[in-house]
């Protein structure tokens, strides 16, 4: 994630404008929440009207106080608590639904966002990082969807209610308490801020331990191979206690929180004991006033605490809408241009027009005025060291990278005149590094063209020379493969990646190392099946084998210094350069198996 985008600081104001339009959806659900909060909140403030009313009565005449009256208070008591209750309810169950969905849809958002933004964006980002923050982050966001308007609304409902009411009774020691609220809210900002980047700290630091987590199990073999179990224990135990000490630091803020507000809480009451003590004393007030006095005050504080004990929840939700915005503010670096077409039809000449390409986010410089043509149809193989640029030169036709300089054309038009999505479909992908969905092996396949027939993928397998190693699977083409295909092995995984792009069937194909993880007689199965799917189609393939490309109409040698050499297997063997000597150190490397070192050493 952009360094500037993830430093950003925002206001509450901005973070609220941010979040207020994911309400537009929902409005009907949260008036009638509102609605249902301000019945609640009457139910509530009439109690004390309803004893004072009572006791007012019994203090000056006991005559009138009759069981009519009694029951007639009772009676509206209780079509009170029904209405509370089913407002209560209300508000529990669907109000809650509310910020769920609202959850559910910033996590839409974040994740949709997530499928556009560019490589650079994850070579540079924890994947632990952005899973926090499209799960954890959000958690809290249904709470505060939910609370935040529902318990400001009734809080200032109640204070404005409790306000007029308790000034009719005795407007001085009414202001004599609520002149401490202002002074309370303005006494808790410090901790509030402290308590937002707190928490903003604590989610941070719990996706890098994620992150370790994740890298440490995904590579166990490795860490278990090294017999490095306790220096991955150290690892995770430092991280561990660091989290420690951040949450340590956020409850001493969210102590300093409650205990500010506790301190005034205590000095209302105080003023409430003491003024309406001398009030009743000097006659200014009755008993039946104080006890509603009394039992109002208790509901405002108990407000004011509530909202303030809301202020916890507020920051965690600030804090994940925060990291939520973090994300939606990434720009997409790669995207459609505004008058982008479909890309339909396709003969398949691939053109490179002075291309430069350099990493965005270190400037490496890879590709520096790269120009050469493919035919439709052509096979074209490149060769070359590592960090020649093979693989980023490939990665830059389906735009996962855009071009620094220069122009790469389809059909003599620029890649970027398409959509991303149909110039995509219309390139097949077989990557060096093979990554399976956790699923079994007929959805890896069918992920080639989803919706594709049994049959349809069954023929790719085979194409792919994989049907006869899946049929052997205990579950056939329903086998579980496991997380990122682990239970299968490397050369099942490249066949079965294969497969899928047979069954994708596109107009061009890039191989990148595709045979790289096959043993020689799997390599033999699927050499003569490319050789087939590239029969009419243009292809670049990345070879390491050198021995697989002698087919090729044309093989480039690529090198940091650009194109060094390219014409055809025997135009470069007969030339004796950098291909001559490339391919005749492969094939020695070859002939010298390590069967036939063993076989050497045994005695005829």
């Amino acid at each position: 994630m952009a360094e500037n985008v993830q430093n950003r600081k925002h206001s509450t104001w901005e973070l609220f404008k941010r979040f207020v339009p994911y309400f537009s959806k929902y409005k009907t659900t949260l008036y009638l929440d509102l609605f249902f909060a301000s019945l609640t909140t009457l139910c509530e403030l009439a109690l004390p009207l309803i004893l004072r009313k009572i006791a007012t009565v019994g203090m000056e005449d006991a005559a009138l106080l009759t069981k009519e009256l009694i029951w007639q208070m009772a009676g509206i008591y209780f079509v009170l608590r029904i209405i509370d209750v089913l407002g209560n309810y209300y508000m529990s169950s669907v109000g809650h639904i509310m910020g769920a969905k609202i959850e559910t849809d910033m996590r839409r958002d974040a994740f949709s966002h997530l499928q556009n933004l560019s490589d650079s964006f994850y070579n540079n980002t924890k994947v632990g990082q952005i899973m926090a923050r499209i799960t954890s982050d959000l958690f809290d966001v249904t709470e505060f969807a939910h609370h935040c308007p529902e318990e400001f609304f009734i809080g200032a409902l109640k204070l404005v209610i409790s306000f007029a009411i308790l000034a009719k009774i005795d407007l001085v020691l009414t202001m004599a308490i609520f002149i401490f609220i202002p002074i309370m809210l303005v006494s808790v900002t410090k901790f509030n801020r402290l308590m937002r980047s707190a928490f903003k700290s604590q989610r941070n630091h719990i996706g890098d331990l994620n992150a370790g987590i994740e890298d440490a199990l995904l590579g166990m073999r490795v860490v278990r191979s090294f017999a490095n179990e306790e220096i991955e224990k150290e690892k995770f135990e430092r991280d561990n206690q660091k989290f420690l000490g951040i949450k340590k630091q956020a409850y001493k803020y969210l102590a300093g929180f409650h205990s500010m507000t506790r301190i005034f809480d205590g000095i209302m009451y105080l003023m409430v004991i003491l003024l309406g003590g001398f009030f009743i004393l000097n006659g200014r007030i009755n008993a039946a006033d104080l006890l509603a006095y009394i039992m109002y005050v208790t509901t405002l504080l108990a407000t004011v605490r509530r909202i303030v004990e809301f202020m916890e929840q507020f920051q965690r939700g600030m804090t994940g809408i925060e990291r939520f915005i973090e994300i939606m503010d990434t720009d997409v670096d790669i995207k459609d241009e505004p008058d982008a077409v479909e890309l339909k039809h396709v003969d398949g000449k691939i053109t490179f027009d002075n291309v430069s390409f350099e990493y965005p986010d270190d400037h490496n410089k890879v590709l520096s005025k790269l120009s050469f043509v493919v035919e439709p149809g052509e096979n074209i193989a490149l060769v070359g060291p590592s960090g020649g640029g093979k693989t980023t030169l490939c990665n830059l036709i389906p735009r996962f990278y855009d071009v620094t300089e220069g122009n790469i054309s389809i059909d003599d038009s620029n890649i970027k005149n398409f959509t991303l999505n149909s110039l995509r479909s219309k390139i097949g992908m077989v990557q060096q590094d093979v990554y399976l969905f956790s699923g079994s092996v007929f959805e890896n396949i069918e992920y080639g063209r989803p919706g594709a027939s049994k049959a349809e993928v069954e023929y790719a397998a085979k194409l792919a020379g994989a049907y006869d190693f899946i049929m052997n699977l205990h579950d056939g083409f329903d086998t579980y493969v496991g997380e990122r295909g682990v239970k299968l092995s490397g050369g099942q995984k490249q066949r079965i990646s294969i497969a899928r792009v047979f069954l994708k069937n596109p107009p061009i194909l890039i191989l990148d190392e595709a045979t790289s993880a096959l043993d020689n007689q799997s390599e033999r199965i699927i050499q003569q099946s490319l050789v087939e799917l590239s029969k009419g189609r243009t292809t670049l393939t990345i070879a390491h084998r050198l021995s697989t490309i002698r087919g090729a109409h044309k093989i480039l040698v690529l090198t940091e210094e650009g194109i060094k050499e390219q014409g055809s297997h025997s135009e470069l063997m007969a030339l004796k350069g950098m291909y001559y000597d490339l391919y005749t150190q492969g094939n020695q490397e070859e002939d010298t198996l390590p069967e036939d070192i063993d076989a050497k050493k045994k005695p005829k």
